[in-house]
């Protein structure tokens, strides 16, 4: 059986789940994108191929491997994209959560049943259909769940709202003994620079203290100074609505003071290494085509406390 156990974002990461882009399928015809950013690179016939992608994740899978992480693949599913497993469930704790997500998603689970098979059913949650959420908007900090959602009335008109507040509360009422803390964030269905899809795009922490954010997506300013003042504005490291697009918030930590990124991100990752960061830089511009980046492309299972 895997024991679970994942109580935050940067502790040593001992087993996860990466994504696969085997068997992709053809590039989406675009009023099918679910995302601004794929939208974008259909338009300018730039979308990525499955070659390109499943070097890249082959990049990552290695550097994973060279820390002693035990790694899980989806099995194929025909002609799918499975790269971005993060979304389609999430551990808080030693609880494998099954997320809602939007349709055109909902069979990439069946690509790695292989792996919650292997978990007792006592700590599996299957939350309520009415209870939108996607494993990108939960993010884990000791005692704190961090949850990205939006609660506006036009939640149903945007394709890249994917986190509720009836999924907010659920989480709530699952975990008591966790501090649930929601931040709305902006949406667009069609300009990935006024477009957080997901916390991970906008938000991540990194080490024992730091953390990675764009502030103007923030729909509420009160929200981001919370972060603000959690992690101490010296600790910060605010990017651009550009970077955001390009994915500098959506770098992975192996453990508190290892962290795998985009070799193209100079700035951050200049500001890491500042900080004492060892930083795994590998090529990843493809899969962040799709709008999504290294979070994005895990879900890990197991973590030390």
């Amino acid at each position: 059986m895997l024991n679970l156990n994942v109580i935050n974002e940067t502790s040593k990461l001992k087993a996860v789940v990466l994504g696969t882009a085997v068997s992709l399928g053809p590039a989406p015809k675009l009023e099918d994108c679910i995302d601004p950013k794929s939208r974008e690179h259909i338009l300018n016939n730039t979308y990525p191929i499955e070659e390109d992608l499943t070097q890249e994740l082959e990049e990552f899978f290695q550097i994973l491997k060279k820390h002693d992480v035990v790694v899980y693949r989806p099995e194929k599913i025909e002609n799918y994209n499975q790269i971005f497993s993060r979304d389609i469930a999430f551990v808080i704790d030693n609880k494998f959560v099954f997320a809602n997500v939007v349709k055109e998603r909902e069979n990439e689970i069946h690509g790695i049943e292989h792996v919650f098979s292997q978990i007792d059913n006592q700590n599996i949650i299957h939350l309520p259909e009415t209870c939108h959420v996607e494993g990108g908007d939960v993010m884990l900090w000791g005692n704190y769940v961090f949850i990205g959602t939006y609660s506006a009335s036009d939640f149903s008109n945007y394709i890249t709202a994917r986190t509720n507040n009836q999924a907010v509360n659920a989480i709530k009422n699952l975990f008591p003994n966790k501090t649930i803390i929601p931040f709305e964030l902006l949406k667009s269905n069609d300009d990935p620079r006024n477009n957080a899809l997901h916390l991970d795009c906008c938000f991540q922490p990194v080490g024992k203290n730091k953390a990675i954010a764009c502030p103007e997506v923030f729909l509420d300013r009160n929200q981001y100074k919370w972060i603000v003042d959690l992690f101490g504005a010296e600790n910060i490291f605010e990017i651009s609505k550009e970077e955001m697009c390009d994915m500098h918030c959506n770098i992975f930590s192996i453990d508190q003071n290892i962290v795998v990124s985009d070799r193209s991100f100079i700035r951050l990752n200049s500001w890491l290494e500042k900080n004492n960061f060892i930083v795994e830089k590998i090529k990843y511009s493809e899969a962040s085509k799709q709008g999504g980046l290294l979070r994005c492309s895990t879900l890990p299972l197991i973590r030390e406390n």
